[in-house]
């Protein structure tokens, strides 16, 4: 059986993840430190060393949107608005972060006022033309832009959800002014739903980092030709690099994203549909709860601002491998959510030596990672296959500092309670999206990945009392994986103000979508396209709405039924005597696509021990203990073994901890699970 070969790669990190996918269905995998300065160097020189042909597809996940938002280094970017609506964006929302801040900062806008422009024009709330647009307003504001060197424009008129061709004609004209040296983002293409700030912020998002993530999708697409390049969203699914790049808002999350469908796809196969992926990286730690489905979300923010398009609903911490200890001016302990990054990172990478400072306390250059390896769980030696060795020196010296500002005995005693630390920050993300949602944890399985999720997962596990996890065969590139499973995926939502009593006419006002995504997914070459629909629902009176699977022909009572059980669900209650809103449509279009086969392997009944390459000592519960170690490539499907153990493989080290037991899966994966009986 032959297969389209594609490469998956995954940027952001500490190293920039390969997963190749040949015609013969095998999988090849590789790490390339990544290059913060341009990461399609990486890229580049991992597709070099990899060989990977013309023919081949390249999927990529990319945060070069996301870094612009972080360091806020994207476009000059002007918002043209209604008049009496150019403060939105500093308005913005009443909510306080930070409850117990007597003076209270909220990040600037993207856009400063000088470049917050009004044009005289409204709109009712109906959709109904109050006042024309005034062509003369809009004329006066054309050689302002050219004055302040302007490089994208964001346009977002009150209601042009309803009535969105005062809107077209502005961009229209700046179009006739300044061709495709101006790129325009139009809020009734981006987001044409109701709130106004949400739809300002995520229109003036799109349009900050569109020209910086178009210049770099064109390069690079120019760098890897004739290989075609595609780009994963926020939502799981992937588009065109030319549309990634004029709708680059969408690409915000495009790496944790994969990771998650990787998980899934993975834990599919092997049979486990509720799942909890846990993604460590160097910088951060991503947590998402799937109960069946991938989970969505149009209410995300990022860097402080919100991004209302859909994505895949994954929480986020300041907990990686690269993340710094330090020590409060109270003597407390933290890690992150400062990072050490991809240079100089950890110390025992020996990459740099100069220190890493911070205005409000010192910070020391031990990470998680140096702790790891002090503490035994890493091995110098077999790190990324033995192709790169951590000095354990310098990690040592780096703990040693760190031991002397917390008053600890030994850098060892200094390196468990940084680990301590960093697995109390992602159980309290792990509780966040399950427990405070009402989903007890301990009906999932675990799922780590990530460069440093199988370091910490076993441990996260017991703490929570989760039973099972589940270790893929390639934890460290999963999300570069999860971007060869993804398919090509567009989203489309309007306003529409329904009473739920009127649901009978929601195949009509679906019409207009279905006509745009079926043309749209035709341009990107998809002749053949699954719709799924889902509905913005609400009690009469509340400010915020749940999300209902919709089907078509669905009449009022199959409507209003799913939102009641889906508001019982979420809130504990439901009120059927209440009134009910239906506030915004939405469909999303899916392309079809063959995933690869995961390779298995009948069950055989040899013993794990042909695997073992020697024993050390690894530090559990405050102390050493004897450990086995495991080579990975050598384990085969029906093998067992007991924790403790350190399994090494290329992409990453796996920690089974004492009282947990591991079996090998026909398709590779390790399940593990806990023995104690201290949960029954």
């Amino acid at each position: 059986m032959k297969h389209e070969m594609r490469l998956g790669v995954d940027t952001g990190g500490t190293f920039t993840d390969f997963v190749w996918l040949d015609g013969d269905g095998r999988i090849q995998i590789h790490k390339q430190l990544s290059t913060p300065d341009d990461p399609a160097r990486a890229i580049l020189a991992g597709v070099r060393e990899m060989a990977v042909p013309d023919t081949a597809a390249i999927v990529h996940g990319s945060t070069v949107a996301t870094n612009a938002l972080l360091e806020r280094r994207g476009a000059r970017t002007a918002l043209i608005t209604t008049a009496g609506f150019g403060d939105v964006l500093a308005i913005g929302r009443q909510n306080r972060p930070d409850i117990y801040a007597l003076v209270p900062q909220k990040p600037p806008p993207l856009v400063p006022r000088q470049w917050r422009f009004e044009v005289q024009e409204r709109v009712t709330a109906a959709g109904d033309v109050l006042i024309p647009l005034d062509n003369a307003s809009l004329e006066a504001i054309l050689p302002r832009l050219a004055a302040e060197n302007i490089e994208s424009v964001a346009i977002c008129l009150l209601y042009s959800f309803l009535y969105p061709d005062h809107e077209r004609q502005i961009g229209a004209a700046i179009e006739r002014a300044f061709g495709e040296a101006l790129p325009v983002s139009l809020s009734c293409d981006i987001l044409p739903e109701y709130r106004e700030y949400e739809r300002t912020s995520t229109t003036v998002i799109n349009a900050y980092v569109a020209p910086l993530m178009g210049r770099y999708l064109a390069r690079l697409a120019a760098e890897v030709q004739p290989r075609p390049l595609t780009v994963m969203q926020s939502n799981g699914g992937i588009i065109s690099a030319e549309t990634a790049g004029r709708e680059a808002a969408r690409t915000a999350l495009s790496g944790p994203a994969g990771g998650v469908v990787g998980a899934r796809y993975v834990a599919a196969q092997a049979g486990f549909e509720r799942i909890i992926t846990f993604d460590m990286g160097g910088t951060s730690t991503d947590v998402a709860l799937c109960d069946g489905r991938l989970p969505a979300t149009t209410k995300g923010e990022i860097a402080g601002m919100p991004l209302r398009l859909p994505i895949i609903d994954i929480h986020t911490v300041g907990a990686g491998g690269g993340s710094l200890a330090w020590v409060d001016p109270g003597g407390a302990l933290h890690v992150g959510p400062q990072s050490a990054g991809a240079h100089p990172g950890p110390a025992c990478y020996g990459l740099e030596k100069s220190p890493i400072s911070n205005l409000q306390s010192p910070i020391s250059r031990a990470t998680v990672t140096d702790a790891n390896l002090l503490l035994g769980r890493l091995d110098a030696d077999h790190f990324l296959g033995g192709t790169m060795r951590l000095d354990v020196a310098a990690a040592r010296e780096a703990l040693a500092e760190l031991a002397g500002q917390m008053g600890a005995d030994s850098p060892e005693t200094a390196a468990w309670g940084v680990i301590q630390v960093a697995n109390a920050n992602m159980e309290r993300a792990i509780r966040r999206i399950s427990v405070e949602r009402g989903h007890d944890p301990r009906r999932f399985t675990l799922v780590p990945f990530g460069g440093a999720g199988t370091l910490h997962a076993c441990e996260l596990a017991q703490n929570m009392q989760i039973l099972r996890v589940l270790i893929p065969p390639i934890p460290g590139v999963l999300s570069a994986l999860g971007m060869l499973t993804a398919a090509p995926t567009k989203d489309y939502s309007r306003t529409v103000m329904l009473p739920a009593a009127e649901a009978d006419a929601l195949p009509e006002q679906f019409a207009l979508l279905r006509e745009r995504a079926q043309a749209e997914m035709a341009q990107e070459g998809y002749a053949e396209v699954a719709l799924y629909y889902h509905l913005d629902m609400r009690y009469r009176g509340q400010s915020h709405e749940l999300t209902i699977v919709y089907a078509p022909g669905d009449g009022v009572t199959a409507v209003t039924d799913s939102f009641h059980a889906a508001h019982q669900t979420r809130y504990g209650y439901q009120q059927p005597q209440e009134p009910v809103e239906i506030v915004t449509i939405r469909l999303t279009a899916v392309a079809p696509v063959t995933p690869p086969l995961l390779p298995t392997q009948p069950l055989t009944q040899s013993s794990a021990a042909e695997a073992v390459i020697g024993e050390k000592e690894v530090w559990f519960d405050q102390r050493p203990a004897l450990t086995t170690l495991y080579e990975r490539e050598r384990l085969h499907p029906g093998q067992h073994f007991s924790g403790p153990a350190l399994v090494f493989q290329y992409d990453t080290t796996i920690v089974i901890p004492p009282e947990w037991e591991t079996a090998v899966d026909e398709a590779g994966n390790l399940v593990c699970s806990f023995q104690s009986s201290a949960f029954s």
